[in-house]
């Protein structure tokens, strides 16, 4: 049988009516259509596409399973593997991993590997109502700071071994970025719920409103009876550009805008967390938190929404499938642009505000591509004489995010890099004995599925550390 050149698109809602409203875009593969892209996998001898994935998931063999129809088989053998399966599938940047070594892509377009991901975890959650069952109890505690994709990793590897574990969590609900940083049209919040239950059935314990550094330190942690300590706290620190303005009302961090919107659902008509409605808005960078956060404005219903970038669309970050859907949705892209000023009104009588005053607009200089940077990348340098203004009713800056100083300011010990990361080994230790990092606490702002393979990496440590101390405790 020919194998088919493309992949199997994706179904997707309406153009016009998604952009109204918080519905999941991608609609997801039926049975036949998972089956049919199933079978375009050559199920090569050495399997490359596994090694472009940070959680090692034993692709071949899950994709297999979808071809012979056994889907639950599927979803079994990607949980060996993943914590968080029906996440991953949505959101994992499979195009620049998995799917970049994938060998049919060398004549043809890749499998559509996270499509099949997905499609075999949202199968096993129609279809099953099995839970995952607790391991046998091997007697140690372990600790971990925050509940985002590293943290939660980390969890499930510990509790597939048998540890007691405990995940604390600064916000309300579980989930870290998964919950305030991924849209609801991206990621559906009951998805990542489902997911955290899952954990919990295996004896994951998960203790929300708990500020690790301020409610409890981490040395308190360790009086408490933890052997092991994992930071997972993400880089939840926005960056600004230093320009004048920014302290308009009316401008936000992308961090802000997502969480009033996704967790504390400012979409409501009822909702009882301000955020700007409606208007043009300007946001503020080239990434997948950009593409999110424009996005939500324009459900928001805002007449206007425009992304800034300094660079061209061929260095724009985030993943293209986010970009064509924004296209698609009316998103407007200034590309070679860069914002130098946030310009704005007073006005003293106004009793929304006497001091700092609300966003009219934002000035803008034109760019060029020069010299390539350290990383390789073409430097953006200005135009002269090109600077213009764009009205603005809001400004989102989605500029990045660094490392949430919180712990490494409250653990005496603790070594950090000048970009406020946690400094780790090879084996996730930190500075401090018995505590271990791993995910955006340390690189910054990176992928779901990195941190997950951070939190597999430092699980695995914790393991051999204690099981070790224990073995020669027990001499």
């Amino acid at each position: 049988m020919a194998i088919e050149p493309k992949k199997h698109e994706m179904p997707v809602q309406d153009r016009a009516e998604r952009a109204k409203n918080f519905k999941e875009v991608a609609l997801g593969y039926s049975e036949d259509i998972a089956v049919a892209e199933a079978l375009r996998c050559l199920n090569c001898k050495n399997k490359p596409c596994v090694a472009g994935c940070p959680v090692n998931i034993h692709i071949p063999e899950f994709i297999a399973k979808i071809k012979e129809g056994d889907f639950e088989a599927a979803y079994q053998i990607i949980s060996e593997s993943s914590s968080l399966p029906a996440v991953c599938g949505r959101v994992c940047p499979q195009e620049s991993q998995c799917e970049s070594k994938c060998t049919l892509g060398i004549k043809f377009e890749p499998v559509a590997i996270g499509r099949l991901e997905r499609f075999a975890a949202d199968w096993h959650s129609a279809h099953s109502q099995e839970k995952l069952a607790a391991a046998e109890p091997n007697g140690r505690r372990v600790a971990v700071v925050g509940s985002g994709p590293a943290g939660l990793a980390c969890a499930g590897e510990l509790a597939r071994k048998g540890y007691s574990v405990t995940v604390y969590e600064a916000l309300h609900t579980a989930g870290g970025v998964l919950v305030y940083g991924i849209p609801e049209f991206r990621l559906p919040k009951a998805i990542v719920a489902r997911e955290v239950e899952a954990l919990k059935s295996m004896g994951v314990e998960i203790q929300t409103n708990a500020v690790i550094g301020k409610t409890i330190t981490v040395d308190e942690l360790f009086s408490m009876g933890f052997e092991a300590v994992f930071v997972g706290s993400g880089a939840g620190l926005p960056n600004f550009m230093g320009i004048d303005g920014e302290s308009l009302n009316g401008v936000y961090s992308a961090n802000e805008f997502l969480t009033r919107s996704n967790l504390m659902k400012a979409y409501r008509e009822d909702a009882e967390t301000p955020v700007m409605k409606g208007g043009k808005v300007v946001v503020v960078g080239g990434g997948n938190v950009a593409m999110d956060a424009a996005r939500t404005a324009l459900r928001l219903g805002a007449e206007k929404v425009y992304i800034v970038y300094r660079r061209s669309m061929e260095e724009l970050p985030a993943r293209r499938e986010e970009v064509e859907h924004a296209r698609e949705e009316g998103v407007e892209f200034l590309l070679l642009c860069n914002p130098t000023e946030i310009l704005g009104y007073f006005n003293a009588d106004d009793p929304r505000d006497e001091k700092n005053g609300f966003v009219t607009g934002i000035k803008c200089i034109r760019m060029e591509l020069g010299e390539p940077d350290e990383r390789g990348r073409r430097r953006p340098v200005p135009l002269p004489d090109s600077e213009f203004t764009l009205e603005a009713d809001a400004v989102i800056m989605a500029i990045g995010t660094s490392p949430n100083p919180l712990i490494k300011n409250t653990t005496e010990g603790l070594e950090v890099n000048a970009r406020g990361g946690i400094v780790v080994n090879e084996e996730a230790l930190t500075s401090r004995a018995g505590v271990y990092a791993g995910g955006d606490a340390v690189t910054g702002a990176a992928t779901v599925i990195s941190a997950m393979g951070a939190g597999k990496l430092a699980a695995a440590a914790i393991d051999r550390a204690l099981s070790a101390k224990h073995t020669n405790e027990g001499k």
